[in-house]
């Protein structure tokens, strides 16, 4: 949840443009920011003193703090809130990642590679962690199943759901199996599980796999037992993400500390408060900020993350995100951000 805001009508103009400009110079090089810096890029006729006066209102205001080893202020999360709230001023996204992105996409061949290749484009651009939630379906529909012999007792299994989505998975197998044996074993597949949801397939085929083996031909065993791991729980893109440059967090100071940067990569291991958190932004429109302590979860304090939900006709998929310290560069990871959400919902509806 957010920061309480303290509303730009209890500052000054003076006093905002102050608070600007600290947090624009602290997001870029990081170092707690004096009067006598302030005094040199305000571009008004203030002394240090008067800039000393305005600054100490505003940490009154718990919008800045001074760091014990500094006489210079830093911002809050509140004074972060308020900046992006009302003072930020939003820069396009550059034409040429525009097209990077564009044309990155256009590549994908499938939903898995959209979503790899967002991931990376996010980190990429933003030098920060690129996150990306598969998408999430409320069914998915199994249409075919081909297996392909590959070598060292592994099959790929090409796996067709909903239209048009393919799945490639290797699976290993106990023996080798000829090419007519693969064919049978999918045709059997087909002509029992096609067009039904595949969790219903998941059910069945944990069913089939408690029968006595006796009861099976040796064809039906090795069909059950391949798409066993053909359609295993991992097999649906549903409940998880792809994350790619979480290794960038590691070179911000406020993120170096070797305790906190364990628990946050355990955390992205996990997964579960990722996922929670972008469970609430699919019930949100637009870009959502979520600053330090407003993600509601400890190892995240030093951390913002920016996200946008992205959509295949009008309906929300998924989420991704930019994951950095709560010094970034809102006002560029924010059209990034939103930029990415739209161009990836498109691909994916040029693909329905």
């Amino acid at each position: 949840m957010a920061e309480q805001q303290v509303p730009t009508t209890q500052l000054s103009e003076r006093a905002q443009q102050l608070l600007k400009l600290l947090v624009e110079r602290y997001i870029d090089d990081g170092q707690p920011v004096g009067s006598r810096t302030l005094a040199k890029g305000t571009g008004l006729d203030l002394s240090p003193a008067t800039i000393r006066n305005v600054m100490a209102d505003l940490e009154d205001l718990g919008l800045l703090r001074s760091p014990h080893t500094s006489a210079g202020r830093v911002p809050t999360v509140r004074g972060y809130r308020l900046f992006v709230d009302a003072l930020m001023q939003v820069r396009p996204l550059e034409e040429v990642a525009v097209q990077t992105l564009r044309r990155q996409f256009l590549q994908a061949q499938d939903t898995q590679m959209l979503v790899k290749s967002a991931s990376s484009l996010l980190s990429g651009i933003s030098h920060m962690a690129g996150v990306v939630m598969m998408p999430r379906r409320e069914s998915v529909t199994l249409r075919q199943v081909e297996f392909l012999a590959l070598s060292d007792r592994r099959v790929l299994a090409i796996v067709v759901v909903n239209e048009r989505e393919v799945q490639n998975r290797i699976i290993h197998v106990a023996r080798d199996h000829t090419a007519a044996e693969l064919t049978e074993a999918a045709n059997m597949l087909n002509a029992l599980f096609a067009g039904r949801d595949i969790s219903q397939v998941r059910a069945e085929l944990l069913a089939q796999l408690q029968r006595a083996q006796d009861d099976m031909s040796e064809a039906m065993r090795r069909a059950v037992e391949m798409a066993e791991q053909a359609f295993g729980d991992d097999a649906e893109p549903g409940d998880d993400f792809v994350m790619a440059g979480q290794t960038n967090l590691m070179g911000f100071s406020e993120l170096s500390d070797v305790g906190r940067l364990r628990q946050l990569f355990e955390s992205f291991t996990s997964k579960r408060d990722l996922l929670d958190l972008f469970d609430q932004c699919m019930r949100a429109d637009g870009v959502q900020i979520f600053i330090g302590q407003e993600t509601g979860y400890d190892v995240l304090d030093e951390c913002s993350v920016v996200t946008a939900p992205y959509s295949v006709d009008g309906r929300v998929l998924g989420v991704l995100g930019v994951i950095g310290p709560t010094r970034m560069a809102y006002e560029r990871v924010v059209p990034l951000v939103d930029v990415t959400a739209r161009l990836l919902s498109s691909a994916l509806n040029s693909r329905t």
